[in-house]
């Protein structure tokens, strides 16, 4: 018997019940579908993560400003991080840009429209750590930043609420009833780790610290950025700038640090891997779907099974070996499982392609994987389905399946 013979007769047994068939097919195709989705959720996630930190790099690092000791009392000021820290910092030979960051919550005004937006204080080296490329303009030099200029550059989704042109380079926004020229609109690029680009006003950390905060701490940051060149060594350069923030915070031995340093590098290692255990969970909880559906083969199988005892019987009466019997029962097991895989991955990919694009607004990655996973279900779960009922057939007794009613 030729493989063409096996699937024409496995086909006619199958189509001879659509009903109980197609059934058995659709707890396949609710298997397949969810894993392909849980797969296809569990890379979306991971794709989302590795995009809000590509902007800074795995060569960024960041300092935040933390709670100072006094006599090993933590006393809450967070005023630890100072624009001469900045200045240390960029001294040490790994530090390839550096950029104090000090961020409020403003209300821009422009004509007759005011929008709230995030006004961020920084060094022009802020272009070179977060990759800013600019649309219209410049961004501001260090002289700006030396003189405390009320230059501005804009985010794009900022200048189109307060309704500014096509170019505002020129324009005038007030903040706090102070004007601001505009030099410069970034590029369209979404969120970072460091808040939406979009949505922004940058400014000389300067201007915002003596012209608008009217600190008593004007040279107080919350954040110092830093980038390295590309073969530093994270872990060095992280040790070297903990030393000089302690001598120079004059942090005793044993005593907390009153700042803490963030290594993007690592950060994106951890959540590399705790996507990837995600992705395992999910796939996991999708499985168990799979594992009903190879279930219901199988009863389906052996209900056929007792159907056709008198068929069995008489093809053993007239020769049929038990390899073929078995080779019968797998290839109807294996073929309601290809179906039911093929249009699971159809489905599964169609729906969260769609659902991605046109309800999350999310490009969701398409990987081989569910390919692969679909083909490797269909054989792994049919055979394993119907090698039980397979096996079962092919021992009957000829004699009592011919007396079988």
């Amino acid at each position: 018997m030729t493989i063409r013979d096996i699937l024409k007769e496995s086909w006619l047994s199958v189509s001879g019940n659509k009903l109980r068939s197609f059934l058995t097919v659709l707890g396949i195709i609710i298997g397949v579908m969810a894993v392909v989705i849980m797969v296809a959720v569990g890379e979306t996630v991971q794709q989302s993560i590795t995009d809000q930190f590509s902007s800074l790099g795995t060569n960024t690092i960041v300092i935040r400003a933390g709670a100072a000791r006094s006599g090993g009392i933590r006393t809450g000021n967070r005023h630890t991080l100072t624009l001469e820290d900045a200045s240390e910092i960029k001294k040490l030979p790994d530090v390839a840009a550096i950029t104090p960051a000090q961020s409020s919550g403003v209300q821009a005004i422009y004509g007759n429209k005011n929008w709230s937006t995030v006004m961020l204080g920084v060094y022009p080296d802020y272009t070179t750590i977060q990759d800013i490329e600019m649309e219209k303009g410049s961004f501001f030099d260090d002289m700006s930043v030396k003189n405390a200029a009320t230059y501005a550059v804009i985010g794009p989704d900022t200048a189109m609420e307060l309704g500014m042109p096509e170019n505002p380079v020129g324009e005038i926004i007030r903040i706090q009833n102070m004007p601001f020229v505009i030099v410069g609109m970034t590029k369209a690029r979404g969120d970072s780790t460091m808040g939406s680009q979009d949505d922004m006003i940058l400014i000389p950390i300067t201007t915002l610290k003596k012209r608008l905060q009217g600190s008593k701490f004007p040279s107080s940051v919350g954040m110092i950025a830093l980038k390295l060149f590309q073969d530093a060594d994270n872990n060095v350069v992280i040790e070297q700038i903990t030393s000089l923030l302690r001598q120079r915070h004059k942090i005793k031995d044993g005593d907390e640090d009153d700042f803490q340093v963030t290594d993007m590098k690592q950060i994106m290692e951890t959540m590399n891997t705790v996507t990837r255990y995600l992705k395992l969970l999910l796939i996991a909880i999708a499985g168990v779907s799979l594992l009903v559906g190879s279930i219901g083969i199988m009863n389906m199988m052996l209900v056929s099974v007792a159907e056709r005892t008198r068929e069995i019987g008489v093809r053993k009466a007239i020769g049929a070996k038990e390899r073929m019997i078995i080779i019968q029962f797998l290839s109807e097991s294996v073929m309601i499982s290809f179906i039911g895989s093929m249009f699971g991955l159809v489905f599964g990919v169609g729906l969260s392609q769609g659902i991605g694009r046109f309800i999350l607004e999310y490009n969701v990655p398409f990987s081989i994987w569910p390919v692969v996973l679909s083909v490797g279900v269909a054989i792994v779960v049919g055979l394993a389905s119907g090698v039980v009922p397979a096996i079962k057939a092919a021992k009957l007794n000829p004699i009592d399946s011919l007396r079988y009613e």
